[in-house]
């Protein structure tokens, strides 16, 4: 294998969970959960079996980049080849450790370019079980949002999964580059909670609760790297906040182009919360400074 894994087998049969990180080698925060879970989950604790992946992207992880190596991002390069390049080889190795999966949790942040609202996402399924499945367990998952998007998109871990009806969902926390303890423990604990969910291990505290939920099936929905593409090159200061709430129109960020010194406000193309928001400034033409959708709020009760 091109990657580390190792399976925790419970006390007595159960459910088959595989959680995995680093499917970007810059999203630390990710791999320390997944080891953290490693040292704190105990067989005896445990109904089923887990199977632990905290760094996919070895290549990536090791460069403190996106890609790999051969240049391939590991999430549009699923299902991979055998004997391909390192990337394509890693995704093909992926699909086999998710073949013998009941369940499936794919943990990032926005890595060193991206700050992230906390949220756990999910492709909108066509079969009812999985897609009921995949909703209750991100809302197990506790964070801030649910947020259920575009099901047909390629190339993903989560479409891997998708193919072989294995309900699965991917969890979201900041990024930016900075190291941030509160997220390990928020990965940490969501995963736990998704356990307990799946009957696969109690509890003893209270579970916290999303607050904002949406859905939506239309093609492009959860891209983060496609939203509000930078017109060109220069640097992008924001002004907002993930999680912050826009109306379409207003200002998010300004961007200086390289080629004139030329500073021009950027703005929302739509209303709703900032899902993502560049905070790397240096930015390309095409690559993403935002991503904004409307979500409804959880009423209590």
């Amino acid at each position: 294998m091109l990657f580390e894994s190792c399976k925790i087998v419970g006390h007595v049969d159960g459910p088959r969970l595989l959680v995995t990180a680093g499917v970007h080698g810059d999203e630390w925060e990710a791999m320390i959960a997944v080891r953290r879970l490693a040292e704190t989950l105990r067989p005896e604790e445990i109904r089923g079996r887990v199977t632990l992946a905290p760094i996919l992207n070895v290549s990536a992880y090791r460069a403190s980049r996106r890609v790999g190596e051969d240049g391939l991002d590991l999430a549009r390069t699923i299902p991979g080849v055998r004997d391909g390049s390192p990337t394509q080889q890693v995704a093909f190795q992926f699909t086999k450790l998710l073949d013998d999966a009941d369940y499936y949790v794919d943990l990032h942040t926005g890595g060193v370019r991206l700050s992230i609202w906390p949220l756990a996402g999910y492709l909108i399924h066509s079969d009812h079980a999985v897609l009921e499945t995949q909703r209750l367990m991100a809302r197990a998952f506790g964070l801030n949002a649910v947020w259920g998007t575009d099901p047909t998109v390629e190339g993903r871990t989560l479409s891997a999964a998708r193919d072989r009806s294995v309900p699965a969902i991917y969890v979201e926390y900041l990024g930016s580059g900075i190291f941030c303890p509160i997220a390990v423990q928020a990965l940490v604990t969501g995963c736990k909670q998704v356990m307990a969910a799946l009957g696969m291990v109690r509890l003893n505290e209270s579970c916290s609760k999303p607050r904002f939920f949406a859905e939506d099936a239309r093609p492009g929905a959860g891209h983060l790297q496609a939203s509000h593409p930078a017109p060109v090159d220069g640097l992008f200061e924001t002004i907002v906040a993930p999680g912050d709430l826009v109306e379409s129109g207003d200002v998010i960020g300004h961007l200086t182009a390289d080629a004139c010194g030329a500073r021009q406000p950027i703005s929302a193309d739509r209303g709703g919360r900032v899902v993502a928001i560049r905070t790397l400034p240096r930015i390309q033409a095409g690559e993403a400074m935002a991503v904004i959708a409307p979500f409804e709020e959880i009423q209590d009760g």
